[in-house]
């Protein structure tokens, strides 16, 4: 039918008008609908590809000496102690086999220093608190913690079953550690404590009669015991301070991009189950002490 102009221009509009409707309530693609924003840790943490300080490789962190029941021998590369255990879970959560794990030594103070790091994580008994995490970041924890009191058998310091039988004592921790924070925050006592660079240069302390007793660790406490100063004994270990345990966490430099990846690794450790197998196996003997109010 032929239709006059200004007839047609009117069919045209009408029809054009009813494509753009149709255009715009017609559904979206899902994958357009649902673009993952550039940066988001689902593109991020692609497994073995992430932005490492060695590509292919993931580096790792952990003081020298590598204390027992946390590594094995002084050695975190061979798989053994439960620190070197996680380190290699996480790693092959991250989607890095044993071969592309690269271990570095870093001081324990150094590790959540302020400063880039050289490392992806360090792993070291690494308590996660507020007043570090101005510094570095922490992944979720992998170790719920508490501290503990080592003194020689028969000593003073043995016989205390509270706080209060610890406040006149002269006490030992390693420097910047939550243990050095229990001595001062929770037990006060009236001698300053002994601050030591080193765990090893506090047992020796400890050993030698410079300090009426340590605080360490749970799991290292029942190490010391059993096999370094068989003549020491735990005391006891502290109660939690405030509502959450605390927690060892991995060290991330400052704003890394690989913390949430790295959060998400140990997440699914922890809901799978291999976090609760490698602390069965590994720290299986670090069970009980008696709790010091």
């Amino acid at each position: 039918m032929y239709l006059a102009p200004r007839a047609l221009y009117g069919a045209v509009a009408a029809a054009l008008a009813l494509l753009v409707t149709a255009v715009g309530c017609a559904p979206q693609p899902e994958g357009e609908a649902a673009t993952t924003p550039p940066g988001s840790s689902g593109a991020a943490c692609a497994k073995g590809e992430l932005d490492t300080e060695k590509p292919g490789k993931l580096t790792v962190a952990t003081d020298e000496p590598a204390y027992e029941p946390w590594f094995k021998d002084d050695e975190p590369a061979n798989g053994k102690g439960f620190e070197s255990a996680v380190a290699y879970a996480v790693a092959r959560q991250l989607g890095y086999d044993r071969n592309a794990v690269v271990w570095q030594r870093v001081p324990f103070n150094k590790a959540f220093a302020p400063g880039a790091k050289t490392f992806d994580f360090d792993i070291n008994q690494v308590s996660i608190s507020a007043e570090r995490t101005k510094a570095v970041d922490f992944s979720s924890g992998y170790y719920d913690v508490r501290q503990a009191v080592v003194a020689l058998k028969g000593s003073t310091a043995a016989k205390a079953t509270g706080i209060a039988g610890l406040k006149g004592l002269k006490l030992g921790a390693q420097v910047g550690s939550t243990s050095l924070d229990y001595i001062t925050d929770v037990v006060r006592p009236t001698q300053e404590p002994a601050v030591y660079a080193k765990n090893d240069q506090a047992k020796s302390a400890l050993k030698n009669g410079q300090v009426d007793a340590v605080v360490t660790d749970l799991p290292t406490a029942f190490y010391i015991t059993a096999a370094e100063i068989t003549n020491a004994e735990i005391v006891g270990q502290f109660e939690n301070q405030g509502g959450t345990p605390e927690q060892f966490g991995l060290v991330l430099d400052k704003g890394s991009a690989l913390t949430p990846c790295v959060t998400q690794a140990v997440d699914a450790l922890r809901e799978n189950g291999t976090l609760a197998g490698i602390e069965t196996q590994w720290l299986s003997d670090a069970v009980d002490a008696p709790v010091l109010k």
